[in-house]
């Protein structure tokens, strides 16, 4: 098997302005289309949003999809059916597992200031789940010059328990930090870069570039400048199964 990999630039992606959000899209997402990134392996959507002091979203629906938030400057306040209602702040991640059915809203939580936050959507391993709410908090020193686990089949070593084959790392990296990552045989992985700038297996990535690497087995992340990166260990098929 042939470890090929395809950078996907941020200046390619689809993108959406409604004045009150800002919204890029790593692959298709409403009335953004493009056949050739309909998704990679389970994961279906990178949406990279800016939401402006008031703004948000009203409550929708959802169903069998697992969708999570990475908030990345200011914060974002969430209501659901399932009787949440929290704020995720930097260096929260909130996870939603929306199986059967739930609806939510997400507003900015600020008057005065912007949020800036990634919504990720997973294809779920199975439909009708029962649905369910989870949200941590991990700290940089955390994820300074490492790989932290922020999501995973089983929960490992802290980590918010998602409803598919996938494992998610979040880390910071700036100047001669540095981080390996190996992935089990004929994997998949996606490198989603949300800030700043750094090298993976010798390729520069800048903020909101994005990396699919075919059969990967390792990763070697340096040379970052302020970067926040996130990174998907995914299963070995092209697009997701709906």
């Amino acid at each position: 098997m042939t470890n090929t990999t395809e950078i996907r630039k941020a200046s390619e992606r689809g993108g959406a302005d409604h004045g009150w959000l800002k919204s890029r899209h790593s692959f298709s997402f409403a009335s953004y289309y493009d056949p050739e990134h309909m998704g990679f392996s389970d994961l279906l959507v990178i949406n990279d949003d800016h939401v402006a002091a008031g703004g948000g979203f009203d409550t929708h629906a959802h169903r069998d999809m697992e969708i999570f938030s990475y908030v990345l400057q200011g914060s974002l306040e969430h209501k659901d059916t399932l009787g949440t209602g929290s704020v995720i702040r930097k260096g929260d991640v909130q996870l939603m597992s929306a199986g059967t059915g739930v609806a939510h809203s997400e507003y900015n939580a600020s008057s005065t200031a912007p949020v800036h936050f990634l919504q990720i959507w997973v294809v779920p391993n199975a439909k009708g789940i029962e649905p369910r709410y989870q949200q941590q908090h991990f700290s940089t020193e955390e994820k300074r010059g490492s790989l932290r686990l922020v999501l995973s089949p089983d929960g490992q070593d802290g980590s918010l328990s998602i409803n598919q084959d996938v494992r998610v790392y979040a880390g910071l990296f700036d100047g001669a930090e540095r981080a390996t990552l190996s992935l089990p045989i004929a994997r998949h992985a996606y490198v989603h870069v949300a800030s700043g700038s750094l090298s993976v297996n010798g390729q520069r990535l800048k903020a909101g570039d994005g990396l699919k690497i075919r059969h990967a087995q390792t990763l070697e992340f340096n040379h970052g400048e302020e970067a926040e990166v996130l990174v998907f260990d995914l299963r070995p098929q092209e697009q997701p199964k709906m």
